[in-house]
């Protein structure tokens, strides 16, 4: 049981690594042992966090649009370039869009569903032979997807697509943790509450909207770095290596309804 929660001496790929839960997700793998691969459409971002990062442990950059087929391309032939397997894949990137229902914007639609749903299953699919190197019974490989509490509940935003692509990606999971947990790849969600992210800046931009936010917590705070980092380490270390289609909503109760 001594070390049950270590991940020292994998390799990792975090999509939409350079800030917000990405970035807490990429610093934690990094400072517990993790070879951590980050990327992100913003060539200057991606750069400007690896190098943030390496001060604490191993961190690339491979500034890639995940969106196109040429970008997931791209980041799969990067680590594979040099690397023999990937450990763990935390398909982070996604998208939000907030419109009224009579006026919301079909190209906006589909670009929320395809960075949040199809993308993450193209570079699932596109990452199995380096996946497929490290399983084991003992260890298995990782997905890690993030979802969102908007995937389980009902949010008051306008955010239709994207809770449709959140609860969309949560049975996408299942459906492929079904289909790998034989070959010893374990799929799973994360589904954070409000964390400090570009999606959650506008509810979270002054003390008072701040207050708010915590307050509908049960726990009345908002998450900090540690709470997903931990979760994500957790599924990827012996402790989650029996856990598979599952989705952890990490909250702090507000799916329990209003603190």
């Amino acid at each position: 049981m001594k070390n049950i929660f270590s991940v020292e001496g994998k390799v990792a790929i975090v999509t939409g690594g350079s800030r917000g839960i990405g970035e807490m997700i990429a610093e934690g793998l990094v400072e517990n042992g993790v070879r951590v691969y980050i990327s992100a459409r913003k060539a200057d971002a991606c750069e400007a966090t690896a190098a943030r990062l390496s001060k604490l442990g191993e961190c690339i950059s491979v500034p890639a649009d995940l969106s196109t087929p040429d970008g997931i391309a791209k980041l799969v032939a990067e680590v594979s370039s040099k690397e023999e397997q990937l450990d763990i894949l935390v398909n982070n990137a996604g998208a939000t869009w907030g419109a009224p229902l009579d006026d919301f914007p079909s190209d906006a639609f589909d670009k929320v569903m395809n960075i949040n749903v199809k993308a993450v299953f193209e570079l699932t699919t596109k990452c199995l032979p380096l996946l497929r190197a490290s399983a084991s019974p003992a260890d298995p490989a990782r997905v890690i997807i993030t979802s969102s509490v908007e995937g389980i509940g009902i949010s008051a935003q306008s955010n239709y697509p994207y809770g449709a692509s959140k609860a969309g990606v949560i049975h996408l999971s299942k459906q492929i943790a079904k289909t790998l947990a034989p070959e010893q790849i374990t799929v799973n969600c994360i589904a954070p509450g409000p964390f400090e992210s570009k999606m959650m800046a506008f509810a979270l931009d002054s003390e008072e909207k701040r207050s708010a936010v915590a307050n509908s917590v049960p726990m009345k705070r908002i998450g900090q770095p540690e709470d997903v980092a931990g979760a994500v380490i957790y599924l990827s270390s012996k402790a989650g290596a029996y856990v598979t289609g599952q989705a952890l909503a990490i909250d702090g109760g507000g799916l329990l309804g209003p603190g």
